[in-house]
């Protein structure tokens, strides 16, 4: 550990490591039948993966440094591989014999590009709070993700989600906390996301999650409502979160904080055709949130570079390799129009 005078600097991220194995087929199959996979490619998955590396990519001159379990196999040896190719501090990503590296089959339509996904939890279900030591980092900031898809951290103690723990023990440490779930299809998010939302400086979440968590409605007629969308991000601070809730969704972002200032942001209107995959293009937007907040950039403006490289990672299949660096990633403006924000 450094000296504790020096100035905190840095993103720590926590949570899930994915190998994601992207297939894209003809067409989705009944039950017993057949589709063919005419070709596939592997890449980064899970929240502290996607984020770090995006981090880097956008041109962090920062420490990044990584939290989590991977199995001892060849998928873990290719996430510590990459992690050093991209300058991430793996001390805190450990191996485990007790589970294989987690994976995502992810079977997208070559035609539609819509997506489905087959889980294997693996070594993140092992993930515990006892994985997480703050006293060793001088990192300005924390990220935890997916909530909801970390079976241990999930998992009550003392009347909370052990992830509350992880979060308050990172702010007592002094770093600014950031959380993000997963778009499970279930009724837990009330009971294991909002318990943790008081120790969370940051909160992202998308249109779907905001619906689960506050039981407002977002979208109507298909399409997103600017009243649902500010009385979810009301709702969500008044369970809680500390500084801003931050909702994305296609057309967009807003941002709302404690002292009632709300931020909108349209996102870019990329053509379909420019579009390779949606996979892990909302933590591109978190990742370009968090590093113009790292950097001292006001709200409005990292809400602008987040739909940006949200925009940038649309071009690959998966979920890195389309991120720019953060002035490339901002010069799309000059490519794509704006879309209408939310009425």
């Amino acid at each position: 550990m450094t000296g504790a005078s020096e100035p905190r600097e840095g993103v720590i991220a926590g949570g899930n490591w994915i190998v994601d194995r992207v297939k894209f087929i003809d067409a989705w199959p009944p039950e017993d039948s057949l589709a063919n996979i005419q070709s596939e490619l592997s890449g980064n998955g899970g929240a502290p993966y996607n984020v770090l590396k995006n981090l880097k990519r956008l041109g962090a001159g920062f420490p990044l440094e990584a939290v989590g379990l991977v199995g001892e196999d060849a998928d873990g040896d290719r996430i510590l591989e990459d992690c050093r190719l991209h300058g991430i501090d793996t001390a805190q990503l450990r191996r485990t014999p007790a589970a294989a590296t987690s994976y995502t089959d992810v079977m997208t339509v070559r035609g539609t590009g819509r997506r489905t996904f087959f889980h294997q939890r693996g070594a993140n279900a092992l993930l515990g709070p006892e994985q997480f030591a703050f006293n060793t980092t001088r990192c300005k900031m924390f990220h935890l993700g997916y909530i909801l898809l970390l079976d241990r951290l999930d998992d009550f103690a003392d009347g909370k989600p052990r992830a509350a723990e992880v979060l308050r023990r990172a702010r007592e440490a002094g770093l600014r906390t950031s959380l993000d779930c997963v778009s499970e299809n279930s009724d837990r998010f009330r009971s294991v996301v909002c318990p943790v939302l008081p120790e969370v400086d940051l909160f992202f979440a998308n249109d779907t999650e905001a619906e689960k968590l506050t039981g407002i409605q977002l979208r109507e007629a298909g399409a997103v409502r600017a009243s649902g969308v500010e009385r979810a991000a009301g709702a969500l601070l008044r369970s809680g979160v500390r500084e801003w809730v931050i909702l994305h969704f296609p057309e967009g972002a807003y941002a709302l904080n404690r002292s009632g200032e709300g931020r909108w942001q349209p996102s870019l209107a990329v053509s379909s055709g420019s579009i390779a995959g949606v996979a892990g293009a909302g933590d591109a937007f978190a990742s370009g949130v968090l590093y113009a907040q790292h950097l001292g950039w006001p709200m409005q403006e990292a809400l602008r570079l987040g739909v940006c490289a949200a925009a940038s990672s649309l071009s690959k299949a998966t979920c890195s390799d389309g991120v720019l660096t953060a002035a490339e990633c901002l010069g799309l403006e000059g490519r794509w129009a704006t879309r209408k924000l939310p009425a």
